[in-house]
């Protein structure tokens, strides 16, 4: 990563784009670079979006890219944040102060892989991309088509992370970034420091190089939301004889088939009660506040030896190391707003049943100190080896071994009271809710709080994987047949996932009895954003976590020593795979065509052991058997030197969750009243989800830094895998909060197809034919329309398919755009981003209430600049800053057409600026 101007030719733009993949996959695929001779002079910020630009010219993938530079000079700190500005990439969940999803053109899925190698976290099918450092990153490619000789997992495409290599710099490089984050929620300061060290030497057993590169940060953030609860029908002020009701009394809130998109909510609906139709309004059931401290820690480390001993021959070992290591304290405030209580005055939404704001007296709610703990680390270990075959061919072996470990606790304590009265509004403005207690005061006096129900759990995953590949190709330089292209890929993966769960009824004492240190009173909760309470006292999430056992003997449950972590699944997962392609070439009008085409056997055998812990642990054995041919075919014409067509044939397979294939329960108990419990359970015969994917792209290299590209893409998706939820009695499951029998089981199962249609647009622009100043400013910006759909199947309690309906994909926006304005000339380098997606569907929640189940986020939007001031060509200093417009998260129900962000609001975040000051430089 250089500071000072980078000339790039033709030779040293196509090293850029091939890297040092440790599978052909990436290298190989990619064809000769047609720019010319002429040296290309780019510097900073210019030289990352041309050099990406060049990667999507020269291969034949449509790929999209992410270069050094590019996450060196923006307000980037992880992997997700610098793919956020690519075509057709949609990121969310921003909590904390950074984004943590990314989904390639709506699909979530994307395969993972560093230098090639398939990643993972822990017993996940993908990697935690948040926690790679963007300063270990060379360049990101997202690959949105697919070769027979890719990886055939991921229907969303591939993102493969490429860290540097010794043999990337011509001698001994030391390179260094400093920066300090101060994140305006948390008002915290946090460091991000980051050294890379390489040296290459030439030797009587040739040349050698050796590199090390490390990463380290530190962040404490503050999430702060409020949320109006979920609806539950209560009877009017005068129900019908006969009906068992009294006025204003709640009704029920469960889930029932059909019930989808909630009840509905005309003015005079009734619900069949006690034999008899009954009117009813539609209320919240709860509001409550959510203030988090959150402290995340993440050391990272790449080391790579090269040796060449020839002009031949090349030898890669390689090491990889990511942590995470994170804890968080969640004082949440919660109060229901009828159970418990004697409701009071209200108003209702004009049109409808549905309650807008009430007053409830005598209403019950609680506090809960939550102090939760993550850690992950995760090994990766390589040996490559390259072999030319003369000067037509190579051979590429690939040795690796990776493990990863995530290890979580949770330990909580509520405090409980019944309040004087509380009023609410449930919208009071923008999606946001409003309430307050008559005796507000009271929320800091620990006297008043009574100690309750102590939550106690654990859960340990691991994952290991053995893999081995082989590729080889030829190459001819006439003729139809231009390449023939072989490989084999074997991967034993295993993973193992462990639990423990205690939960303890009242402790009955007031909380301001326990011990000193014991009770924590936050302050100043979303000041000048929502109208509620600001304070409130809890037990301390941080006591809680360093004396858990004395916590654990209050409550007569068993302490640490008598604790252990029980498994709830053992699997073995080998795959065989092996691929044969071709690639031709012919002149159509003067003009090459050029096309690949291939296919990929894929043979995967799974071997399962589950552990029912609500059963004694009674182990159940299973085993599975697939086998898949995946076609694949890709044609590009160059109509002219300067204008590309190409089109994309492939298919592509999701496979299960491991999660997701375990039969045995998860279950919580009945905490809020509505008469079951909730839980979940794997489905043990779930296959995987396959997809058929056409794309066709036309590009216009307009200018030698300039181009548009319009692609268009459809993506036909068998077995998508959606929640059915079915009432089952489980008697004897020791829970002890909420206890019950009756439980609404919510299983993974095939039961959906589905299409997923679009159109991407991208300009990259760097005008030259600006004068003076001016002439440094250019701009890349992307526009993606999305179309999805999918059948959802309807059930009876019994699980029993009734009836089907249509559904949007997860995550999915239907448009989103984002633009960036750049600014590079002599020693300064600007960028301004500005990325938005329109709403979209983000999960469905839990059928326990009468409200839509679906979960939508509101448009979400993020402004982020970067500043870097080169102050000589080996030191720059740099300002960076991200969400200046301090943009809200927010969410609302909506299923079907029933339900929009004013009477039907949910969540609000209120997400955190960060400002940077850094300093990098670079010696070689």
């Amino acid at each position: 990563m250089k500071l000072r101007p980078i000339v790039f030719c033709t030779a040293s733009i196509a090293a850029l784009t091939l890297g040092t993949a440790a599978t052909a996959q990436t290298a190989d695929s990619k064809k000769n670079n047609d720019t010319g001779n002429q040296p290309i002079v780019v510097t900073g910020v210019k030289a990352s979006i041309i050099g990406a630009l060049n990667v999507r010219k020269n291969s034949i993938q449509i790929v999209d890219s992410v270069v050094a530079e590019d996450i060196g000079k923006l307000p980037d700190n992880n992997v997700v944040e610098a793919l956020q500005r690519l075509t057709g990439i949609q990121v969310t969940d921003r909590a904390g102060g950074e984004a943590a999803t990314v989904t390639i053109r709506g699909l979530p899925d994307p395969l993972t892989t560093l230098n090639g190698r398939n990643i993972f976290t822990a017993a996940g099918q993908s990697f935690a991309l948040q926690d790679i450092s963007a300063n270990l990153v060379k360049q990101i490619d997202v690959y949105k088509t697919r070769a027979a000789d890719q990886i055939e997992t991921g229907l969303a495409g591939q993102i493969d992370v490429k860290t540097r290599q010794p043999f990337d710099f011509d001698g001994f490089a030391i390179s260094g970034l400093a920066r300090g984050i101060y994140n305006e929620q948390a008002d915290s300061y946090n460091p991000n420091l980051a050294l890379l060290v390489s040296d290459r030497w030439e030797t009587g057993i040739g040349d050698i190089g050796l590199l090390v590169n490390a990463s380290w940060s530190k962040t404490k953030y503050r999430n702060m939301s409020t949320t109006a609860g979920a609806f539950v029908p209560f009877a009017t002020e005068n129900p019908p004889a006969g009906s068992g009701l009294v006025p204003l009394e709640r009704m029920f809130s469960g889930w029932q088939p059909g019930l989808d998109a909630g009840l509905p909510t005309t003015p005079g609906s009734t619900i069949n009660y006690n034999g008899v139709d009954v009117p009813y309004y539609l209320s919240r059931d709860a509001v409550f506040s959510s203030d988090l401290y959150g402290e995340r820690e993440r050391p990272s480390v790449n080391v790579s030896l090269q040796w060449a001993p020839n002009s031949s021959s090349l030898y890669t070992a390689e090491m990889f190391y990511s942590g995470f290591r994170g804890h968080t304290f969640n004082s949440l405030q919660f109060s229901f707003v009828d159970w418990w209580g004697n409701p009071g005055p209200f108003t209702l939404y004009d049109g409808t049943n549905i309650i807008k704001s009430r007053t409830v007296d005598d209403v019950y709610g609680f506090n809960s100190g939550d102090y939760a703990t993550n850690r992950t680390d995760s090994y990766v270990y390589a040996l490559n080896g390259k072999w030319d075959l003369g000067d037509r061919g190579k051979i590429i072996g690939d040795v690796a071994y990776q493990t990863s470990t995530n290890k979580t606790s949770f330990i909580a304590m509520r405090t409980d009271r019944v309040a004087h009265q509380i009023t609410a509004d449930f919208n009071a403005g923008d999606g946001i809710p409003s309430y307050h207690f008559a005796d507000d005061s009271l929320l800091t006096d620990p006297n008043v709080w009574n100690v309750a129900q102590l939550y106690d759990n654990a859960n340990k995953n691991k994952g290991s994987a053995f893999t081995v590949t082989l590729d080889g190709y030829y190459t001819w330089n006439e003729g139809f047949i231009r390449r023939v292209k072989a490989g084999l890929r074997y991967d034993d993966r295993k993973a193992s996932s462990f639990v423990r769960a205690q939960d303890a009824g009242c402790l009955c004492v007031p909380l301001s009895t326990l011990p000193e240190g014991a009770t924590f009173t936050n302050s100043g909760f979303m000041s000048g954003i929502a109208d509620v309470p600001r304070s409130w006292v809890l037990a301390n999430g941080s006591w809680l976590h360093d004396n858990a056992d004395l916590v654990r003997g209050l409550y007569g449950l068993p302490t640490s020593d008598q604790l252990s972590l029980a498994k709830t699944f053992d699997i073995d997962e080998v795959t065989m795979s092996g691929y044969l392609m071709a690639d031709g070439q012919v002149s159509i009008f003067g003009r090459p065509l050029k096309l690949e085409g291939g296919v990929r056997y894929v043979s995967v055998t799974t071997n399962s052991s589950f552990f029912d812990r609500y059963n004694n642990n009674a182990q159940t054995l299973s085993g599975s058997q697939s086998d898949k041919f995946l076609p694949s075919f890709t044609a590009r014409y160059e109509i002219t030197p300067k204008l590309h067509l190409r089109f994309n044939f492939g298919e592509t397979l999701r496979r299960p969750n491991f999660g997701d294939i375990n039969p045995n329960y998860n279950l919580t108990g009945d905490l809020t009243n509505v008469g079951y419990g909730s839980g979940t359970a794997g489905t043990a015969n779930l296959r995987a989800t396959t997809s058929k994917n056409y794309d066709l792209a036309l590009e216009w290299y307009f200018e030698r830094n300039s181009a548009i590209y319009v692609t268009g893409f459809r993506r036909e998706i068998d077995g998508l895998v959606v929640p059915l939820t079915v009432m089952e009695t489980i008697p004897n499951n020791g829970i002890v909060a909420g206890a019950t029998d009756r439980f609404a089981i919510t299983r993974p199962v095939n039961a959906s197809n589905g299409v997923l249609k679009g159109v991407e647009v991208g300009l990259t622009y760097f005008p030259n034919y600006l004068p003076g100043i001016l002439k440094g400013f250019g701009f890349q910006g992307s526009v993606t329309v999305l179309d999805s759909n999918q059948n959802i199947p309807q059930t009876d309690s019994a699980g029993n398919i009734t009836g089907e309906t249509n559904s949007k994909f997860f995550a999915v926006s239907d448009f989103s755009y984002n633009a960036t304005l750049a600014y590079d000339r002599g020693p300064f380098n600007a960028r301004l981003s500005w990325v938005w997606r329109k709403s979209f569907l983000h999960n469905n929640e839990a059928r326990l209430f009468a409200n839509p189940i679906g979960v939508w986020f509101r448009p979400d939007k993020s402004l982020d600049l970067g500043l870097t001031w080169n102050v000589t060509d080996r030191i720059g200093l740099t300002f960076d800053a991200t969400n200046l417009t301090n943009a809200k998260q927010q969410n609302y129900y909506r299923f079907a057409d029933v339900g929009n962000p004013q009477q039907f609001n949910l969540g609000t975040l209120q997400l955190a600026r960060t400002f940077a000051l850094g300093a990098r430089f670079t010696f070689d």
